[in-house]
């Protein structure tokens, strides 16, 4: 199982702060698009992704017990 957790505006789509999901042997992208379609989330491209608090590129494979995070991008003054 894995730990997937999402802020800002994502969270508010998602209506969750995180969900416990299994994603073992997805990559990010594919995690990405299955999310974005279930949730229709928007523009999930420009959202960074850590993996274990680590920063990934869309084709790290996820293992099981990974914890996951979608960071939106971030603006202000």
């Amino acid at each position: 199982m894995n730990k997937v957790m999402f802020f800002a505006h994502l969270r508010d789509a998602v209506g969750e702060e995180f969900l416990r999901i299994d994603a073992t042997g997805k990559s990010v992208a594919e995690l990405k698009a299955e999310l974005a379609a279930i949730y229709n989330l928007p523009k999930l491209d420009t959202v960074m992704t850590a993996v274990n608090e680590e920063f990934a590129q869309d084709d790290e494979v996820i293992q099981d017990g990974d914890e996951i995070a979608f960071i939106p991008p971030v603006s202000g003054g």
